[in-house]
């Protein structure tokens, strides 16, 4: 069964950034306080797995895939529409013109299954690689024959999982194609 064939209807709701969770709870603590459990179905932040590097150890985070964006499954009655809106940290409905005077649009079948579809195909692979360090960043090298020496990235490919830094050996620049968790951070 989609997403999309569960009652009610899917809009987008745009918060502040970094206060999803917050706006998820306050509309949980809402829906309980003003009897909306028939009105307001589910509240969800779209998230992914990625693999950062942290201490010299790979880490596996959860990444908000919209930061500042929430999906909402509700039924599409003014009162709903009135609570969510002013649920505080929520600025507006996507979709709902200037000022959010109009009824915002629900999300059609083929969005939902998309971001929705994203969450579930993102659970069932192996998460992605996000490095720590962006190219004309200085970093030191952690493992290896060059441990302790210090490089520039020149040059990142995130699907090998290597990275080429230049390290100075004998006052010249020599390019070296290391694994993500043979360099650190400066």
């Amino acid at each position: 069964m989609s997403p999309y064939d569960k009652r009610g209807s899917w809009y987008v709701i745009h918060a502040y950034s970094g206060h999803e969770k917050k706006v998820r709870a306050n509309l949980d603590t809402l829906k309980t306080s003003q009897h909306l459990e028939g009105s307001i179905f589910e509240v969800v932040i779209p998230t992914e797995k990625v693999v950062e590097i942290k201490g010299g150890r790979k880490v596996e985070v959860e990444r908000r895939m919209f930061p500042g964006y929430l999906l909402i499954r509700m039924y599409d009655d003014t009162e709903t529409f009135n609570v969510v809106r002013n649920t505080p940290g929520v600025t507006s409905f996507v979709g709902s013109g200037m000022g959010g005077g109009f009824r915002p649009t629900p999300l059609s079948r083929r969005e939902v299954e998309r971001f929705l579809g994203l969450k579930r195909e993102a659970a069932k692979r192996a998460p992605r690689f996000r490095p720590a360090w962006d190219i004309g960043e200085t970093v030191r090298v952690s493992k290896g024959p060059f441990a302790d020496f210090n490089g520039v990235v020149e040059n990142i490919n995130v699907d090998q999982q290597k990275v080429t830094v230049l390290v100075e050996i004998f006052g010249r620049d020599t390019p070296m194609e290391l694994d993500f968790e043979d360099i650190q951070k400066q």
